[in-house]
Formats: structure tokens, sequence, C-alpha cells
């Protein structure tokens, strides 16, 4: 291990303090919905981007978890992994773009080299910060969102070392000794087969084939899937049944032509689902907090955010209307003084709600809540950017006005 002296440490936290204070933040009322979006994602990520890069994460990082925890100890030893798959995965696409004005390339370009020291630092098995991927079966998620965060951006892989390279091919088949839960795991097992198909060349066919079939058969109708042999009511198919699945086909439809009809159905579905999705969606940006895992915030749009980047709204969801959406979500979800705890996000929906944490949750687990900032990942000339503000349904509805449309169950089955 990397000896980290008290000094070194206390000038990682001095300079972590003055970098959160550098930046001249303009007034939300005085910028566009996209610096905003800027400015709440550097504010929820850089805790953990930029203490990896510095190899003091462990150190940083609060020994945090739900007051429900099953195992504090083992849910605190992977919460780093946690952490770090989950802030990757939903600033991604951003990573990946170029250009913007020159407040954005530079905040990129900071985030980029942060990104890449510290995964450099957590594939070094000399560094403090290195992470292993055999702690147990969590793991095993833990791993897919950091192959979805690759996957959404070829440019961090481009960009590690060989030794990176190969220790992270090593680390993601390390996963495979765990069984997933007989639920949405599944899909994190295919979405690490699909990250070593598209990097590595080497995949577990029978792995993506035993999810894909098994999704099929729980599917239930209107856009929606179950999570396992029982329908819950709570935001699985966003978090992670949607996305993951659209991603695995998106890669493993370039390896094989076998699921081709499967992934049109899937497509249709996703869109059905984003409708659904931006229904939820209330005038003030608040949802209803059903189910487990409502502390994961933003990312109950996951998926919405997700169709938005990858241009594949349906063609009764504007995405101007979409943004006005998911900047009202982003807003309601983060304005709360208590929503950070000395710059890490507490466990919670509307700030601090300790009532609201499952047995399996950690500080690293909130941090899903990147995945609003998907479209990010879009160009600021994009329309979903620069359409005019459009209202969202449940304004249109509620507002009395006559351009409220009705909404029609579709099956695809």
């Amino acid at each position: 291990m990397k000896k980290i002296s008290l000094f070194f440490i206390s000038i990682c936290l001095l300079n972590f303090a003055f970098a959160q204070k550098g930046k001249a933040k303009r007034e939300p009322s005085a910028v566009s919905d996209r610096v905003f979006w800027l400015q709440e994602m550097d504010k929820m990520v850089k805790p953990t981007l930029y203490s990896l890069a510095q190899d003091s994460l462990r150190i940083v990082m609060p020994k945090v978890t739900s007051k429900n925890v099953d195992n504090r100890e083992h849910r605190i030893a992977v919460q780093y992994l946690e952490v770090l798959g989950r802030v990757l995965c939903g600033v991604a696409p951003w990573l990946q773009l170029e250009g913007g004005d020159a407040y954005e390339v530079q905040l990129r370009e900071q985030y980029r080299k942060w990104t890449i020291q510290g995964l450099e630092n957590a594939l070094d098995s000399t560094a403090n910060d290195f992470m292993r991927f055999d702690l147990g079966g969590q793991q095993l998620v833990d791993a897919s969102f950091l192959a979805v965060a690759i996957v959404r951006a070829p440019w961090i892989w481009g960009n590690l070392s060989a030794e990176a390279k190969k220790h992270l091919v090593e680390s993601i088949k390390t996963t495979r000794r765990f069984r997933p839960v007989f639920s949405n795991w599944l899909l994190f097992s295919a979405m690490n087969e699909a990250f070593l198909a598209k990097f590595d060349g080497t995949w577990d066919v029978m792995r993506v084939d035993y999810a894909l079939r098994q999704l099929e058969q729980w599917y239930v109708g209107d856009g929606m899937y179950m999570d396992g042999t029982h329908y819950a009511y709570d935001y699985y198919n966003s978090y992670v049944i949607h996305p993951y699945l659209s991603a695995i086909a998106d890669v493993i439809g370039e390896k094989t032509g076998d699921y081709r009809d499967m992934f049109e159905k899937i497509k249709k579905r996703n869109q059905r689902y984003a409708i659904i999705q931006e229904r939820l969606i209330n005038m003030d940006g608040t949802y209803p907090a059903s189910g487990r895992s409502v502390i994961y915030r933003g990312a109950a749009f996951h998926h919405l955010a997700d169709m938005a980047l990858k241009r594949r709204l349906p063609e009764a969801l504007k995405p101007a209307q979409v943004r006005g959406a998911l900047t009202a979500v982003l807003k309601k979800t983060t304005e709360s003084p208590t929503t950070y705890k000395d710059g890490w996000l507490t466990i919670g929906l509307y700030g601090e709600q300790w009532g609201l944490g499952d047995f399996y949750n950690n500080q690293g687990s909130p941090y899903i809540a990147t995945n609003i900032f998907l479209p990010l990942g879009l160009p600021e000339t994009d329309e979903f950017w620069t359409g005019p503000s459009l209202p969202w349904s449940s304004q249109l509805i509620w507002t009395g006005s006559q351009d409220a449309k009705k909404d029609y169950g579709v099956d695809l089955r």
C-alpha cells in the first residue's frame, strides 16, 4: 500500500475545499438549463473523482450506511467501487463529448484528468484506493455500473494505460464467480459480458442469452417488466432494466443478429416506458416516492434521461419538454439544505431522511442519481438544449391546457 502522510492528506482536503470555492458560480436564475446542470453535476461528483485522483477516497469518504443496514462492515468495504461505478455511469457521456463554451471545456478537461488518474489508482494494487472486485455479490452490481460507464464513454478506455486495461478486464471477469440474484441482477452479469464483448473480444454468450430470455419472460405489458418472479411498483424499470436492456442491445446487436426481433421489441418498450416516466413528473418536479431505493433521487428517471441522450424519445415527447421535466426533478431532489453533508450526498430523497434507507445502502448508493445528467452528453447545440421551454404533461393537464393529450396503454408483447 502507498503510504499517505497526514500532511499529504491535509493538503488534499485543503485543495478540495479551495477547488469547491475556486470556480465562479453563476446564479441559477441567470444561467441556462445546461449551465445549471453542469453546476449540479460538478457539486455532486467532485468529492468522489477528485479524492480518487488524489488516491485519498478511502480516507475522506464518510463511512455511512442506512440505519436499516444488514451488514455494516461489508457495506462499507464495497462502497468505494460502488460510488466509482455509479458516478462514472452518469457522467460518462459528457466525458465522451467534445466542445462547449470555455467554462464547460475547462470543467470537462479537469474531470477527464481526475477520471483517468482515479481509475489508474483504483486498478493499481499498490495504491491506497485499490479496489477489489471479489468481496461479494454486491460487486457484481458495482462492476456492471463501471462497465456501463465505459461502454457509454469509450474515450475512458482509450486513455487508460495498458496495465489498467488488463486489470479492469481481469476484475470484470472476477465477478463471474458470483451467482446473480434471480431478478434484475441477471442484467448486471449480462452487462459485464457486453463490456467484455466490446473491449476484450471475449464474452460468455450464455450469460447474455439467459438474461435476455428471462427478462422477456418477465415482461408484463405496457412497457414494463417484473423484477423477478413478482411485480413490484417501484423504479427498477428505470434504475436498471430499461437502460441496461438498451445498452446490452446496442453492444450485442453489433456482434450477432440472433436477437434482432427481440431488440426491436425492446426499442418499442423503451419508448412506451419513456412516455410513462414523463407523466410521473409533477408540476413542481416531485414524483411518487414508491417502492424501494427511493434514495436514488433523480435516477428514478435514468431511463428517460438515457432515451434523451440517445435521441430515441418517442414522437409524443419533445426534447425540450423532457428537458423541462428533468430540470424540475433535478431542482427538487437537490434543493433541500440537507441534500449534502460535508459535500457528500445524504441518504434520503428530499434531503437527509434516514427512514427511507434500505438494508443495502451505504455512502456510495445514492450516487446512482448522477444518471439524471446523461443528456449532458448531447452537445449544447442539440435540440434538447436549444429548444424553447415547453410544458411537460403534468403542467399541461393541471393548468387546464387544451393542448393536454390523452395517454393509452400499448400491447408490446
